[in-house]
């Protein structure tokens, strides 16, 4: 879909802090795609989109499939300031 991603699963990156990984987001002016629902207490600072995927049975197609449905429902400028909780029939958004 013509995305800059930066994906740091399999890098030395993998398993680092989640206050240097929302700083790294932050630093390169990147959303950040996640599965990992402490991020949404970031919600209320400024950032650059937060999406955050939780399914009651993930795997890597389910996650994929719900990532997609975001990314086909908000353009990019809807992102910043945007947190997207894709769950499995519902979704929740707040903007900060």
């Amino acid at each position: 879909m013509g995305h800059d991603v930066l994906d740091i699963r399999g890098t030395e990156r993998q398993g680092m802090f989640d206050d240097e990984l929302w700083s790294l987001a932050q630093a390169g002016q990147r959303m950040l795609v996640t599965t990992d629902k402490g991020f949404s207490e970031h919600r209320d600072e400024p950032h650059y989109g937060l999406l955050v995927v939780r399914l009651r049975q993930p795997n890597e197609q389910r996650i994929h499939v719900r990532i997609m449905a975001a990314f086909r429902q908000f353009t990019e400028r809807d992102w910043p300031g945007f947190l997207v909780v894709m769950r499995d029939a519902v979704q929740s958004v707040h903007r900060a």
